[in-house]
């Protein structure tokens, strides 16, 4: 079973069994009085690294130290969808 890792502003602010499960959990993150498109401005405008959404052959290969499998960059029509059905 995958596991997958959530970035955003390069710290990880959760992990997920699936992906969709992975982009709900930006919701943590967004500011309140911002929408994501303004979020994401801000965070690139103080040079933050862009999120992403890192996965793993499982669990146990991530707690190996094993290499993601993929690096998902994560885009604000991404964030809003997830956004939208959380």
């Amino acid at each position: 079973m995958p596991f997958f890792e959530v970035y955003w502003r390069g710290e990880c602010i959760a992990d997920a069994g699936d992906l969709e499960e992975a982009l709900t959990c930006y919701t943590q993150v967004r500011p309140k009085d911002l929408g994501w498109q303004e979020a994401w401005d801000q965070a690139e405008a103080e040079s933050d690294p862009p999120p992403v959404v890192c996965r793993y052959r499982s669990f146990e290969a991530f707690l190996d130290n094993e290499e993601a499998l993929e690096t998902i960059p994560v885009t604000v029509a991404m964030l809003e969808t997830a956004g939208s059905e959380a």
